[in-house]
């Protein structure tokens, strides 16, 4: 079921104050966003900056662009590692 149009898009409170932030160059280098809610969807206000979004193990990394506005941080964060496979092949002697 997905969220009721009238409630509006969840933000966390932390990502709602990042762009006074995020408009010195100074404070991106010293310190690293670190999101822990991936339920929180990406707001306007990240595009261009890097965050690090926490896959319940480590911290991946994330540039916001346009086209990621709107998402949930936790799409781009994957939790799971895929492995493959192979088929054992039995030699000929």
């Amino acid at each position: 079921m997905s969220r009721s149009i009238w409630k509006g898009p969840f933000l966390n409170k932390k990502l709602c104050n990042l762009d006074k932030k995020f408009l010195s160059a100074s404070y991106l280098e010293n310190n690293k966003q670190k999101i822990w809610s991936r339920d929180a969807t990406i707001p306007s206000n990240l595009i261009g900056s890097i965050v690090f979004v926490h896959n319940g193990k480590e911290f991946k990394k994330l540039f916001i662009s346009r086209d990621k506005i709107g998402y949930k941080f936790g799409q781009f964060s994957f939790t799971r590692k895929h492995t493959y496979k192979q088929k054992l092949v039995n030699k000929k002697k």
